[in-house]
């Protein structure tokens, strides 16, 4: 709770620097109203402002009755209400959780998830998301998502304007630039910790009985990525399960996921253990 309270304090600060930046005290006082009502909506919202920013769909149990009965099995082993499950219409295989809380909670596959994973791989991929649900990972990093989001669309805005505007225009919009970005990816690297990953990873396989399914299923995300990045914002990349976007300078910046191949070295070590 006081990393998400953070993170909402943070966002006011960054809006009312934003607003004196370009209209002094009366810049202030309009953003700090609408700092107001981005706290309320990213609070009780941000978990539905995610799943449309991927354009999710909710996915009936008559659809894809496999995948929801793996979500009814590893949620009891968790001992969590079942989330709602959505689809992301991409080739890119991949998988995110978001929502408040346990009871608030949805879990999101890719299309091509569904498409390229063996079922034990897709149950791996499933039990990691439900362990962030379990631990209530959930909340701070769809916050996170939502409000280093909105920052780094603000600065990629800046960017654009830089190059498309006149020469004027681009020295204004170059102080945001250079400032909120590194703000943006500060604000998720200190709400995000590598180790959540592991631990999701560690629980998950618990839960599914398949720390080997897990690390194929890793392996192939993994190599996906390269080859057919994601298309959306680099801000949000924590959220899934492995970093789905191209690895330029600008998308490094927001990295938080541990090294795939030490996920997978820890998986297997796991496995061998329970042997």
């Amino acid at each position: 709770m006081f990393r998400t309270a953070l993170l909402l304090g943070l966002l006011t600060c960054i809006l009312l620097a934003i607003g004196y930046f370009f209209a002094g005290f009366a810049g202030m006082t309009l953003f700090l109203i609408i700092a107001f009502v981005l706290n309320f909506v990213t609070y009780w919202f941000s978990d539905r402002i995610v799943l449309a920013m991927y354009q999710a769909k909710e996915i009936p149990k008559s659809q894809e009755p496999r995948l929801h009965g793996i979500v009814e099995k590893l949620s009891k082993e968790a001992k969590i209400p079942k989330p709602k499950v959505y689809i992301v219409r991409t080739e890119n295989p991949n998988a995110f959780a978001t929502g408040r809380s346990p009871k608030h909670a949805a879990v999101a596959v890719t299309s091509g998830l569904l498409k390229s994973l063996e079922w034990d791989e897709i149950e791996g991929v499933l039990s990691h998301e439900l362990a962030h649900i379990k631990s209530r990972d959930t909340l701070t990093s769809t916050i996170a998502a939502t409000v280093a989001g909105a920052i780094a669309f603000i600065a990629q805005i800046a960017w654009r304007g830089m190059f498309m505007g006149d020469r004027r225009r681009g020295n204004a919009l170059l102080f945001p630039l250079i400032i909120l970005a590194p703000i943006a990816a500060t604000l998720v690297q200190l709400a995000i910790s590598r180790t959540r990953e592991y631990k999701a990873d560690y629980n998950g396989s618990i839960f599914s009985k398949k720390p080997l399914s897990l690390a194929s299923a890793l392996e192939k995300i993994s190599n996906a990525a390269l080859r057919c990045p994601i298309r959306g914002n680099a801000a949000t990349s924590h959220l899934f399960i492995v970093n789905p976007f191209k690895g330029d300078s600008f998308v490094n910046l927001f990295s938080t996921h541990p090294p795939v191949g030490e996920r997978i070295k820890r998986l297997e070590e796991i496995a061998r253990k329970s042997e």
